[in-house]
């Protein structure tokens, strides 16, 4: 039992050992034990941990430093794969991607979230396991999956929390349901959430503190704060949809409030009013193809939107100061036309010093930073140290 303690304990730091690694960088032992301090015999064993977990293997290339060429080790980020999938109010994207975030087989789909959470999770299932068969994998090789969900999310236990467009997901396990079926651990999130996640991962990983705001069907906002994705007490961080507006005073809410920004300037709000004008539009993407094809109506809707959503996003400017806001969401597609009115009201409305270098633009990852961040999301919990270590003690 004390040898087997002692083992132990000499391969609990794998997981720190590989966090060194995941810089895609290719070490030596006399680097690793350099760099850790730890000694040869003790940095062997987790070494080795690691490679019977296939977490790391040896570079194709030995180093050589003018003696016997030296065995270089790196982070393996084909060892296995995850799952994700961005689920929206009318349309899904789903990906499977290696531990780098690299796509290796993505779908999109057109498919409303209000069929229900049984009949929705049973498609996603479905499409997973399609897409992990074209792609030679099995279930055997999923390290996780990640799911972002349009509506608020208890992150502690991944259920939805009275979300307003989605009927009958209130409380629902979806953790279990899918983690039952597809024989991984399950992470949910609110989409909004995974986009920061993604975008912030894959486009501005130099950004401290960072706001990604999604225009579609509602209005969500997911934030990053020291570089880190932050869920408040309860997960709720963000809702600034239902934020009230003076615009919006005599106007209820889908969620049965009066006077929330999401009534006014969301894509359904603007398709409605669009419609009762007479003009053809029943969705956020009619809308936009609206805007592009030079329609006066949608085109000032558009602007009113983006100065609606700035007087909210100026009060956030003040208050949490920002190096980055990101415009995602199929309403962002409609690009400067949003963005103009955006811009001019929070450049108006918002301290000079918490402007100063403020950048305000449209995300560079599109329909893709959902489907990224949740990836990210199931990555960032599988490779933490704690749970290496558990990886590679529990073999």
């Amino acid at each position: 039992m004390r040898m087997l303690n002692e083992a132990n304990g000499s391969i609990a730091g794998a997981g720190a050992l590989l966090k060194i690694l995941r810089d895609g960088q290719a070490r030596t032992r006399a680097e690793l034990v350099q760099l850790t301090g730890l000694a040869r015999s003790t940095l062997a064993q987790r070494l080795d941990a690691l490679l019977s977990q296939q977490w790391i293997i040896p570079t194709e290339e030995a180093i050589s430093s003018g003696g016997r060429p030296a065995i270089a080790f790196t982070f393996n980020r084909a060892a296995r794969v995850v799952l994700a999938a961005d689920l929206g109010a009318t349309h899904a994207r789903v990906a499977i991607t290696d531990l780098g975030t690299e796509v290796l087989a993505e779908r999109a789909a057109e498919i409303s979230i209000d069929r229900g959470p049984e009949e929705t999770l049973a498609w996603l299932q479905r499409t997973f396991e399609e897409m992990l068969a074209e792609t030679g994998h099995d279930l055997d090789e999923v390290c996780g999956i990640g799911v972002g969900l349009p509506g608020p999310v208890e992150h502690s236990s991944g259920r939805p929390v009275n979300p307003p467009i989605m009927p009958g997901w209130d409380g629902f396990p979806v953790p279990e349901w899918l983690g039952s079926r597809l024989g991984a651990p399950v992470l949910v999130d609110n989409d909004v959430n995974i986009m920061a996640l993604g975008e912030h991962w894959a486009a501005r990983p130099e950004a401290d503190h960072l706001i990604f705001v999604k225009i579609g069907t509602g209005i969500g906002c997911g934030i990053i704060s020291d570089r880190r994705l932050h869920r408040g007490a309860q997960g709720a961080a963000g809702d600034i949809g239902h934020i009230r507006v003076a615009s919006a005073l005599d106007t209820v809410c889908r969620c049965g409030n009066i006077g929330c920004l999401e009534a006014v300037a969301s894509g359904s709000a603007m398709a409605a009013r669009l419609c009762a004008a007479g003009v053809e539009a029943s969705d956020s993407r009619d809308v936009v193809r609206l805007v592009r094809g030079g329609n006066t109506q949608a085109v000032q809707l558009i602007r009113q939107a983006g100065r609606e959503v700035g007087d909210v996003l100026a009060s956030i400017v003040n208050f949490f100061n920002p190096s980055v806001i990101v415009l995602g969401g199929d309403i962002a597609e409609a690009g400067e036309q949003l963005l103009a009115g955006l811009r001019e009201v929070i450049y108006s409305r918002s301290l000079p010093l918490a402007t100063q270098h403020l950048t305000i633009t449209a995300s560079e990852l599109g329909d893709r930073a959902g489907v990224i961040g949740a990836a990210v999301m199931v990555i960032e919990h599988v490779l933490a140290p704690g749970s290496v270590d558990q990886s590679v003690i529990r073999v």
